[in-house]
């Protein structure tokens, strides 16, 4: 039986990469690189008319984005903490993209500014 030390030992890299389902690539490259300005870190497909599977890098966070069925499940919520909340608010105010209304929240944890992408997942941006 493994002891937690050694458990502890092996597993030093903690970082959680969520894996957003999405089904079309022009809305989620308009959505997630455009509007919310996040880098591309990677594109794959196993043959040219396989389904999309894209790296993305927001605010420090790495997300996937992916069209296979069954990577994950449409309407998902995800927690994105963010240095300037207000900031970004402003800049997304700015930058004009339909269907999305960004506000701001005081939560009795923090500000949030919820955000639903164009297949129906939430992304929560907060600042604690």
């Amino acid at each position: 039986m493994t002891d937690i030390a050694t458990l502890q030992e092996v597993s030093a890299v903690n970082t959680l990469i969520p894996i957003l389902r999405i089904f079309d690539e022009t809305l989620a490259r308009g959505f997630y690189l455009t509007y919310l300005g996040g880098a591309e870190t990677f594109s794959h497909r196993f043959d040219p008319k396989a389904p999309l599977y894209l790296g993305v890098q927001l605010h420090g966070a790495d997300l996937h984005l992916s069209e296979h069925f069954g990577d994950a499940t449409p309407g998902s919520s995800i927690r994105l903490r963010v240095e300037d909340l207000t900031r970004y608010h402003a800049q997304l105010a700015e930058t004009p993209y339909p269907n999305a209304d960004p506000s701001l929240h005081e939560q009795p944890w923090g500000l949030d500014m919820p955000i639903s992408d164009p297949f129906g997942n939430r992304i929560i941006f907060c600042q604690y």
